[in-house]
């Protein structure tokens, strides 16, 4: 049996839907462990794509069932939406194949409201929210007033916590942000609304994955963003408002830390970041706008252009170090094609000397400067590449470098979007 846990080794858009649907193919359960409908992940499958925000990848294969972890904060709407869409593409969404755990925090339209008005509210200080509601969601569940899934099967319960959490919640709005109020009985009743639909979705899911296992099946642990977007060790304050890392798996799915064999860091032949932030070997010149338009760089959640540059070891040793990783799955290694020379960032320099992890002081990632080693690029067509000796000689030494400075092994490695277009090594 090997219980996976796949995260994003970098600050999200790595590539992890495809990962994860290639290896739900040989996985009965996938489970999303946080997060929410602020993730967008893409997934190219005989010449079709799809993206899902808060369904498992695993939805693609027949065989497999998804279910969504306590740490997820779900937006009951985008849940409802995201199925429908995949029902009419004859895929099986019904409960027995989907759930979602009665401990999931549900957003609500306040939460989406107040993310709104606090990001306009920053001008010029924006932090890059996706105006979803993530964050306001997460901080009602610290605070102990949020909404649960299971809270939708008691109208009385569901009432009262809308009503006493909107009282402080308009103030905030009218007063400080100059927003509208919400009228909370508006608000449970549209939620209410959603409720016969919902409440077949809700289910045990650490009793599931225990059942899962006791059957000895391969149960795979999906993450979404990537680790230095975590709240805790990613690039603070420009970070998501959950933990990324692979410690919350366990946590945000109902399982202990010795449950998992196996974590897999997924990352870029490059790095890309969206939104504001510090990013070393960001690119603004003519090879930055190349491998935006080359590897498509766009949000798949919100549309916005992607910042690209070269491939950063520093980050990705960290990443190695704070998720255990004991292999890396490497993404569009193809969208390198034709660029003559190819840089790798192995240190900083920071305050006159080099540097070989993160200073961990706020702001002090946008003081340092990479240190790079130059490689040779590459100019023929590895989209078609199968085996790992096929790939270019240059290909070959540029995986082999990133093994070396990231200290962990490259496993798969992905040469095209199709699941086809891949690489187990």
């Amino acid at each position: 049996m090997a219980n996976t846990i796949i995260i994003g080794a970098q600050w999200g858009d790595e590539g992890k839907g495809k990962i994860v649907d290639m290896l739900s193919a040989q996985s009965s359960l996938t489970v999303r462990f946080q997060g929410g409908s602020n993730a967008g992940h893409t997934i190219r499958a005989q010449g079709e794509q799809t993206i899902l925000h808060l369904i498992p990848s695993g939805i693609l294969h027949q065989g497999t069932l998804c279910l969504i972890g306590n740490g997820v904060v779900l937006d009951p709407a985008v849940f409802l939406e995201e199925a429908d869409e995949l029902s009419k593409r004859g895929l099986d969404v019904s409960p027995a194949r989907l759930g979602i755990s009665k401990k999931a925090h549900l957003i609500l339209p306040y939460h989406k409201q107040l993310d709104k008005a606090r990001e306009a509210k920053r001008a010029g200080h924006k932090i890059g929210t996706t105006g979803r509601g993530i964050g306001p969601c997460y901080e009602d569940k610290v605070a102990r007033v949020g909404i649960r899934a299971a809270d939708i099967g008691n109208p009385s319960l569901l009432r009262d916590k809308v009503r006493h959490t909107l009282l402080e919640k308009n103030i905030l709005l009218q007063e400080l942000y100059k927003f509208d109020p919400l009228d909370p009985d508006v608000v449970a009743d549209e939620l209410l609304a959603m409720a016969p639909r919902l409440i077949p979705y809700l289910t045990d899911v650490e009793a599931r994955i225990d059942e899962a296992a006791a059957r000895g099946e391969n149960i795979l642990f999906e993450g979404a963003q990537g680790v230095h977007l975590d709240i805790d060790h990613g690039t603070y304050p420009f970070v998501t408002s959950s933990n990324t890392v692979s410690g919350n798996a366990a946590s945000g799915s109902g399982v202990g830390p010795s449950f998992f064999t196996r974590a897999i860091g997924v990352a870029k032949a490059y790095t890309t970041r969206v939104g504001s932030g510090p990013f070393p070997t960001e690119l603004l010149d003519d090879s930055g706008t190349y491998l935006r338009e080359r590897g498509h760089e766009y949000g798949a959640t919100t549309g916005r252009p992607r910042r690209c540059g070269w491939l950063d070891t520093v980050i990705l040793r960290a990443s190695t170090r704070l998720n255990g990783l004991t292999d890396f799955a490497v993404t569009k290694l193809d969208v390198l094609q034709n660029l003559p020379l190819l840089r790798i960032c192995v240190a900083y320099e920071h305050e006159g000397k080099r540097c070989e992890r993160i200073p961990q002081e706020e702001g002090a990632l946008d003081k340092v400067n990479p240190i790079y080693e130059e490689m040779p690029g590459f100019e023929a067509d590895i989209s078609g590449c199968t085996q790992f000796g096929q790939l270019p000689s240059a290909a070959r030494a540029y995986i082999r470098r990133m093994e070396e400075l990231v200290g962990a092994k490259v496993s798969i490695v992905s040469v095209g979007p199709d699941r086809q277009q891949t690489i187990f090594m």
